[in-house]
């Protein structure tokens, strides 16, 4: 009981360290990557800690798979070396009998990853597109900035206005460069005003210039005018009519027929039987080698959940490409997964090697 409750507040120790780590680290590169998106006008500026935080939420379930794996090894591995293990043999205990405790340590870290994977992953998934699409829907008289040139929704006006403006139906020093197929027109004006005429919102220029150029013809054509009205926005903006699957709540995905939305629930599920998995591998490939360095076993710990999440991504899109079925990624990727634990398990657990199983067939 005293070995149970020491290992477990090691386990917890190392757990907390590497997952305060991981967080740092992705948090860090989430923010970098949201700020490129904020510059690129994907993500409002004043959104970017918001979609920082939902996509830090989205990816916890792979963090704390990752926290509990390297956490295992690393314990195990420091037991090795201090031949604390040698004493857990020499109590007449094998390695199948570490497994309980390892669970009892697990089981709340399992229940979170599976309602992070099955629950919070679609809500966070929803949130994030929700808050893209609000800033990628607004207008184009929302975009404009006073002192800045910016671009309308499609990229095919360019907008500037004075620093000096009244107030916002008004402005003073007003520039428009738009592009279709057939033309370049490039208009200013010394002062506008907004107005809505028939739901549209139309901007009023005063006392302007236009210049317009035909790119399937020589020459251009100039214009001055009075007052000249353009469309600068509409009073509605459009809803999105496709929804992601990652945005798909797990019920739906689990009723569906879809590839695609079938691949997402295989992503969802692996996310759950991984971290059972990697609790088994950790307990199975913890091991010290006298000539290696101490992060030898966490660096093997490593690259193994990298090459696990690389195949689990792999056969996502096998399964969104009909290439394979949920029930059969389920069965030979986390299946043959646990089925290598148990093997690796019950050979170091009973000692077995490749001169011993031949030195009992010679004996035979």
């Amino acid at each position: 009981m005293l070995f149970d409750s020491s290992i477990r507040k090691e386990l917890a120790r190392s757990f907390g360290a590497t997952l305060i780590v991981l967080v740092t680290v992705v948090m860090t590169i989430m923010l970098v990557r949201t700020l490129g998106q904020a510059a690129r006008g994907g993500v409002a500026p004043g959104d970017v800690l918001l979609v920082m935080g939902f996509t830090v939420l989205g990816h916890l379930p792979t963090i704390l798979s990752l926290s509990l794996f390297v956490a295992i090894v690393n314990t195990l591995s420091r037991m090795y070396r201090d031949s604390e293990m040698v004493i857990w043999f020499g109590a007449g205990q094998g390695l199948l009998n570490m497994l309980a405790p390892l669970l009892r340590f697990a089981w709340p870290i399992m229940l979170a990853v599976g309602a992070l994977a099955l629950i919070v992953w679609p809500w966070a998934n929803q949130q994030i597109d929700e808050l893209k699409t609000r800033y990628e829907q607004r207008s184009d008289v929302d975009r404009i900035a006073p002192g800045e040139f910016q671009e309308t929704a499609g990229g095919t006006r360019v907008f500037f206005i004075d620093k000096d403006t009244p107030d916002a139906n008004t402005a003073s020093k007003i520039f428009i460069a738009s592009t279709t197929p057939e033309r370049e027109t490039v208009t200013s004006a010394q002062s506008a005003r907004l107005v809505v005429q028939d739901g549209k919102r139309i901007a009023l220029l005063s006392n302007g210039e236009r210049v317009e150029t035909l790119l399937t013809q020589p020459g251009l054509r100039i214009a001055e005018f009075a007052q000249y009205g353009t469309q600068v926005g509409k009073t509605g903006g459009e809803v999105r009519d496709a929804v992601s699957a990652k945005t798909t709540n797990t019920w739906q995905l689990a009723t569906s027929t879809s590839p695609e939305l079938r691949a997402e629930l295989g992503w969802r599920l692996g996310l759950v039987f991984a971290v059972v998995n990697l609790v088994l591998l950790g307990l199975a490939v913890a091991v010290v080698q006298p000539r290696a360095g101490r992060s030898a076993g966490v660096m093997a710990a490593l690259f193994g959940f990298m090459v696990y999440y690389n195949l689990m991504n792999v056969g996502q899109r096998w399964v969104e490409a009909g290439r394979l079925s949920l029930p059969g990624l389920i069965v030979l990727l986390h299946g043959g997964m646990l089925a290598l634990g148990l093997v690796i398990l019950v050979i170091r657990h009973n000692h077995w090697s490749w001169r011993s199983l031949l030195a009992r067939r010679s004996d035979a």
